[in-house]
């Protein structure tokens, strides 16, 4: 990593090359795509109770296993499906995650099948606004979408992954205000219009 990049203000500290690029170019940068948000939905679940750089070493193993994130695909993944996953170390071996990320391949079909697919769902809640003083784990919002998806078959979306998804996805720009990413992810949100 360069001295210069080194001397950038980042939201928080990151050494690793792999943490450094998600913050620059991809944290909070706009997601729009019904295969993107599941992706991200999962991944956030993965995540949880481990370290956010743990997923994103994996991150190719992930797509790999879970074929490349194609809800239609995961969605017809059973019980052998499930048992080779468990026995990929490329990837979090979590029986319940694992299961939940078949299951919400089923709800974002489900979801499709309705006046809301997941990507109209997930963007409904968009944040737009000056930045925050500090991050929040969850909000209102956060609270309302992890009800809808449960609704709809999801699994481990609880209020904090959901509200982790909104931060990466671009749903809110939580770049603190004197990040050097935030104008530049505030013009890719602008980008797309407020709907």
């Amino acid at each position: 990593m360069s001295s210069e990049s080194e001397s950038l203000k980042r939201c928080w500290p990151a050494t690793d090359p792999l943490y450094v690029s998600y913050h620059d170019e991809e944290w909070g940068r706009p997601v729009v795509d019904e295969r993107g948000l599941y992706e991200r939905l999962c991944l956030e679940g993965f995540q949880s109770g481990l370290s956010w750089l743990t997923i994103l070493r994996k991150r190719e193993a992930f797509r790999e296993a879970f074929a490349g994130f194609d809800p239609d695909a995961v969605a017809r993944f059973g019980e052998r499906d499930v048992e080779r996953l468990l026995g990929d170390a490329g990837i979090v071996r979590h029986r319940g995650k694992i299961e939940a990320a078949i299951a919400n391949a089923r709800g974002t079909l489900e979801l499709r099948a309705t006046d809301t697919p997941l990507d109209r769902l997930v963007w409904s809640y968009r944040v737009d606004g000056p930045p925050r003083d500090g991050w929040v784990a969850e909000t209102p919002d956060s609270r309302e979408l992890s009800k809808r998806l449960k609704a709809a078959g999801f699994r481990f979306v609880g209020p904090t992954t959901v509200y982790s998804t909104f931060q990466a996805c671009g749903i809110v720009n939580d770049h603190l205000a004197d990040c050097w990413v935030r104008e530049a992810v505030e013009a890719d949100r602008r980008a797309l219009g407020a709907d």
